[in-house]
């Protein structure tokens, strides 16, 4: 049922009509109804679901949408798409309004009409959310207003507008400082020099690399080979050889005690005494350098 209210959006009248201009015009055109017809017809649709009622209350509203959003002409959006969003809020309104509730429907109306509006421009003035939460809200819509009054803001300005709307100091500060920054691209062209200050891209902190570690970690690795190969080059030749045998061996492979002791001609055991002691004589050497 509620699609088929959906389909008198203010885009479709003003492509049919050509312009914004022809579409207030032919809104201004449709007349005003009385509290007995507007009672009437919210009856209709609120007991029968009589979709052809719920159109003329539409349309004999949609000249107010025009009037709340000229109010919000000062954002860098087109004027068309905050009508648009105006009148999604006053659908939403006509399909909820109670005629028994002894309101007028733009009474109902306006909250539905202004949140919907508040929403499209929330999401879209910026490429990030200048505000999140309630008080951010508040203070995007009534800061603007303010300094507009006011100016640049003073000690005194910024306490009596955190007073006025309830929000901290704090807010007014941060909200001042989100509405004066503007969106930076990232992107730099091809011809650009990376000296330009005017794109930030390549200094933006690429938390998925840990350069500095692996600088250290090469240095490291190169600083301990080099102490180990001048300590290896002070053991005598059969404990440097039974080293590089078991440890140190470009194959990756590991020669056995075994076949170190047939080599030499003396016991296995022997040769794991050898390789302790050339261990301990390379760690002195090591931490001695």
């Amino acid at each position: 049922m509620y699609n088929h209210i959906l389909t008198i959006t203010p885009r479709i009248f003003i492509n049919s009509l050509g312009s914004l201009d022809s579409y207030i015009y032919a809104t201004n055109n449709y007349p005003i109804l009385t509290a007995e017809e507007e009672k009437n017809l919210s009856c209709k649709f609120f007991y029968k679901s009589d979709i052809e009622a719920a159109k003329k209350l539409i349309l004999s509203h949609l000249r107010f949408v025009v009037h709340v959003a000229k109010h919000y002409s000062g954002y860098g959006l087109q004027q068309a798409d905050i009508i648009q969003e105006g009148n999604i809020g006053l659908m939403k309104a006509v399909k909820r309004f109670n005629p028994n509730i002894g309101v007028r429907l733009v009474s109902f109306a306006i909250h539905w009409i202004k949140a919907e509006i508040h929403e499209y421009v929330l999401r879209n003035w910026r490429i990030v959310k200048v505000a999140t939460t309630k008080a951010q809200r508040k203070l995007f819509f009534n800061l603007r207003k303010a300094k507009q009054r006011l100016g640049w803001f003073h000690k005194d300005e910024i306490n009596m507008v955190a007073k006025t709307l309830g929000v901290s100091i704090k807010d007014v500060y941060e909200m001042e400082s989100r509405m004066s920054s503007q969106d930076i691209t990232l992107n730099i062209p091809s011809d650009t020099s990376y000296n330009n200050n005017s794109n930030i891209n390549y200094l933006i902190k690429d938390k998925t690399s840990n350069f500095a570690k692996l600088i250290e970690k090469n240095n490291w690795t190169k600083f301990i080979t080099h102490k180990l190969v001048n300590a290896i080059k002070k053991l005598d030749n059969r404990s440097r050889d039974i080293i590089n045998s078991r440890w140190l061996n470009k194959n990756n492979t590991k020669e056995t005690l075994q076949s170190l002791a047939n080599y030499y001609g003396i016991s296995a055991e022997r040769i794991r005494q050898l390789e302790t002691n050339a261990m301990k004589k390379l760690r002195l050497l090591i931490e001695q350098s």
